[in-house]
């Protein structure tokens, strides 16, 4: 695939993909633009136009993984509220697959294949 932002997240406690979770994707450089807000699918991966390029443009991006919401309704929260990801693009060719492994107290980001 090239071009776009992807996201793929997994409760790696439950073992399950994140569907419900909340994600949003700011371009923040050189203008701040919200350019995706959405919830994950079923296998925990973000259904929307930016994941094909579309809105991608070269500069700073930041992802928020609204992981308090995501534990809001199951018993003891934890503590983590937004997770964020700050990242830059200079070839807007290039595909950013952007996974998260988390609990309710703690996570993994990296950039992914």
């Amino acid at each position: 695939m090239a071009g776009g932002i992807s996201i793929h997240a997994v409760d790696v406690a439950s073992g399950q993909p994140a569907q419900g979770l909340r994600v949003e994707i700011w371009q923040v450089g050189p203008a701040r633009a919200l350019i995706a807000d959405g919830w994950l699918g079923a296998v925990g991966t973000l259904d929307h136009p930016v994941t094909t390029g579309i809105g991608i443009e070269a500069g700073e991006y930041e992802v928020l993984f609204h992981l308090g919401e995501f534990f809001a309704d199951s018993e003891g929260a934890g503590f983590l509220t937004v997770v964020p990801f700050r990242f830059r693009i200079v070839n807007v060719d290039e595909h950013f697959h952007l996974p998260i492994k988390f609990t309710r107290w703690g996570f993994a980001l990296f950039r992914g294949a």
